[in-house]
């Protein structure tokens, strides 16, 4: 009948309800809490004097670090352990929608939001400054954060790995002033509104949702063209690729290589580039900061988990790291970095490949950045959010970067790759590299 309501109308209407009033809410549960975003908006929701509790598949360090804050996490997705009294259910992207918690929330007529619509509604009312691109994004926003908070400008951020200057993903301070590392994957960068934007670089990754770096550049120039005219993008405009996604832009542009930075802590140019980066983004946001207090801060900043991390030396006495390199670029500059560092050093890899798609898109720039290496075990392929696919594996790219003139095995379980790099003497430099787990083996090596 014409003005009477369906259940689902009624549902619908109290889902955007609740998504204008985020905020409002008191008890939250978040399915996939321990999730690196996930989990430092749960930190962010229970700054804000939320009740927050959630649920992950197995504990990991963040979930560790949720526990300390008081945030209780369940272990398991196959029970349901949502609250009586919950009224908003946060749910990560790798959840799906026939997870049993989510399943159990429809049947409680509890909301649902994904992460990054919670992230946006988030930061609706704060000056949110978003970091964004292909690479950098999580060491930028850290820095940037780092400098914020050296020069008493008390940011809340939200960071892509735990900060080791915070000792968290998360930093708590003025709810109207937000740092948040944005992902464009999935067009998750278009859910914020961000004052200023930075922009790291661009280049073609997540071939699963993008098929083309113009479907790519697509997101990003909507992205830039949603910054209002009285804000600002940071970027590097010389960049042609970058330059073709700021034709629609309205705000000030501001070219991140003019900055003059400090030595860092961290190796690499491209690290030295997100610093500049940071630092443009900082002096945009407050004009008025000191530059010596900027280049302190960046001198200060200690990294990230899973950024180029030391993790010690094996009974041999084999240098250990890790880092969270899973695209060709990444991996390779990743490889060239540590080989300026330590020029005498065998350098060793165990690459965890992250997604069969990214895998089979990339196989041969894989192929070639492996092959920078002295020598390579690769794991099997990480399948994270997808199916298997029989046509892509690691011994296919094991094979491709022998034949890209590197040395390359495939071994088939983190067992194998243990007892490997296990063999390595004193001579030899190793990375356990990749977005999954890898960096288990090189937590295990070095406690041997």
């Amino acid at each position: 009948m014409y003005g009477s309501r369906t259940h689902d109308d009624v549902r619908l209407l109290r889902f955007f309800t609740y998504t204008d009033a985020v905020l409002s809410q008191k008890n939250i549960y978040m399915v996939g809490i321990g999730g690196i975003g996930m989990s430092a908006l749960a930190q962010l929701l229970k700054h804000q004097g939320k009740a927050v509790s959630g649920s992950d598949r197995e504990e990991s360090p963040t979930t560790i670090l949720l526990a300390r804050k008081g945030i209780k996490v369940s272990i398991g997705h196959d029970q349901c352990h949502i609250p009586a009294d919950c009224e908003l259910l946060i749910y990560s992207d790798a959840v799906p929608a026939s997870n049993a918690e989510r399943t159990r929330a429809r049947e409680m007529d509890i909301p649902e939001m994904s992460y990054f619509e919670a992230l946006g509604e988030a930061s609706k009312n704060a000056r949110t400054i978003a970091v964004a691109g292909t690479h950098g994004k999580t060491t930028t926003t850290g820095m940037l954060a780092k400098i914020l908070q050296y020069c008493g400008k008390e940011p809340t951020a939200v960071v892509g790995s735990i900060v080791r200057d915070f000792g968290s993903n998360f930093l708590a301070g003025k709810e109207d002033l937000l740092v948040v590392e944005a992902c464009e994957y999935r067009d998750h960068l278009l859910k914020l509104l961000p004052q200023i934007l930075i922009i790291t670089n661009i280049e073609l990754d997540h071939t699963d949702y993008f098929p083309d770096l113009a479907t790519l550049q697509e997101t990003f120039r909507k992205a830039a063209e949603r910054v209002p005219e009285n804000g600002v993008i940071v970027t590097n405009p010389s960049d042609p690729v970058i330059a073709a996604v700021l034709d629609r832009a309205k705000a000030l542009i501001i070219d991140y290589t003019t900055q003059t930075v400090p030595a860092l802590k961290l190796i690499g140019e491209f690290n030295r580039e997100n610093a500049q980066a940071a630092k443009a983004a900082a002096r945009a946001a407050f004009p008025h900061l000191d530059e010596a207090f900027t280049d302190r801060a960046l001198l200060e900043f200690k990294g990230s988990w899973r950024r180029f991390e030391y993790k010690g030396e094996t009974p041999a006495g084999t240098l250990v790291y890790d880092d969270y390199a899973h695209h060709p670029t990444a991996v390779q500059k990743t490889i060239e970095a540590a080989r300026e560092e330590y020029p005498d050093k065998k350098i060793v890899v165990a690459f965890h490949p992250h997604l069969y798609s990214r895998t089979k898109s990339f196989l041969n720039e894989f192929a070639l950045a492996l092959a920078c290496a002295d020598r390579c075990v690769i794991a099997p392929i990480y399948a994270a959010r997808e199916q298997t696919d029989p046509s892509v594996s690691n011994e296919i790219l094991a094979a491709a970067t022998r034949a890209a003139g590197g040395r390359a095995i495939a071994l088939d379980s983190f067992d194998e790759i243990r007892d490997a790099l296990l063999e390595e003497g004193e001579d030899a430099f190793i990375i356990t590299m990749g977005a999954g787990d890898i960096y288990k083996v090189a937590e295990q090596i070095v406690g041997e």
